[in-house]
């Protein structure tokens, strides 16, 4: 099997190189590589590139993600985050591969407090959010084989993330004040690459009898259960506290506030929950907790060099 990865060095690329390796012929790339293009803002190179490796499997991990930035460059997020992959799905049809591309959460309008399924109405709330919505219906409408994962609150070892930036703020001040009226599920970006490693080797297996297109669709993606930034901002500072005890921990008090309380350009929703059970159900997979890929990556961060 022939894989192109696209966004080798984000998050969840940078797990993707790991997953996907033994699965068969890896071409990963970002939007430095040349001669091949990875960059989404060139998309007719980025077909160009698809036609010449001829994959199997396209898994684009690439986006434009700065959401407070995309209010003021809708056009460059739009570009990146729904024009690129639309190329690509095109291409992909073309050769008869399948196009594995991740969503968000903020499809969604974020209103009531009931998991959000894969078929309800979505009502973005913000320009990175109407983009990554136009993502999923062009792909749809391109008639190509795909998997979209809707995934929310990603987090890595690799790079910044919520939980290192408490970890920071927390040695440096007696208070914090974190918002308690959003909630959502912290996935990380391991988890999020070995399902899509799980996924396509499932496809794969079921092309042998000619009925892969039977998981072509849109799936949730993410740990389970729920929780709020401030209760993510607790949970890790009481899990720092026992791993390093040792740890130089200011803070006293963590504070619960309204979103009304931070001003963002682009709005946020309050319910990020999101139902996994068509994954799976279809994949035969059992999510883990959020915690527990939070205190792993914490015990990975927080483990002396």
């Amino acid at each position: 099997m022939k894989i192109l990865l696209l966004g080798r060095n984000g998050q969840v690329g940078w797990e993707l190189q790991r997953s996907l390796a033994p699965l068969g012929e890896l071409l990963t790339l970002d939007r430095h590589s040349s001669p091949a293009c990875g960059d989404l803002s060139q998309p007719d190179a980025l077909v160009q590139t698809v036609l010449n490796f001829q994959p199997q499997v396209i898994v684009n991990a690439a986006a434009h993600t700065a959401v407070d930035k995309a209010e003021s460059e809708p056009e460059l997020a739009r570009l990146l985050n729904a024009t690129a992959p639309g190329a690509l799905a095109q291409a992909a049809k073309a050769l008869g591969a399948w196009l594995v591309h991740y969503s968000t959460d903020y499809v969604f309008n974020g209103q009531g407090q009931t998991p959000w399924q894969e078929d309800d109405t979505t009502q973005p709330l913000s320009v990175y959010g109407q983009t990554k919505r136009e993502s999923e219906e062009l792909i749809a409408a391109s008639g190509c084989k795909h998997l979209i994962f809707r995934t929310s609150w990603v987090y890595a070892s690799r790079g910044g993330n919520f939980a290192k930036t408490m970890l920071r703020l927390a040695q440096e001040r007696d208070r914090l004040t974190v918002i308690d009226d959003q909630f959502g599920a912290p996935t990380g970006a391991d988890l999020i690459a070995d399902v899509t490693a799980h996924a396509i080797r499932q496809v794969s297996d079921l092309a042998q009898v000619n009925n892969e297109a039977a998981l072509s669709g849109i799936y949730h993606l993410v740990a389970s259960g729920h929780t709020t930034w401030h209760g993510y901002a607790s949970h890790v500072i009481d899990m720092a506290r026992q791993l390093v005890p040792t740890l130089p921990l200011k803070v006293q008090d963590i504070a619960p506030v309204a979103s009304s309380a931070f001003v963002t350009a682009a709005r946020r929703p309050h319910n990020s929950r999101l139902d996994t059970s068509k994954l799976q159900t279809t994949l035969g997979l059992h999510m883990p907790a959020w915690q527990h890929g939070v205190d792993r990556m914490l015990a990975e961060i927080l483990s002396p060099a």
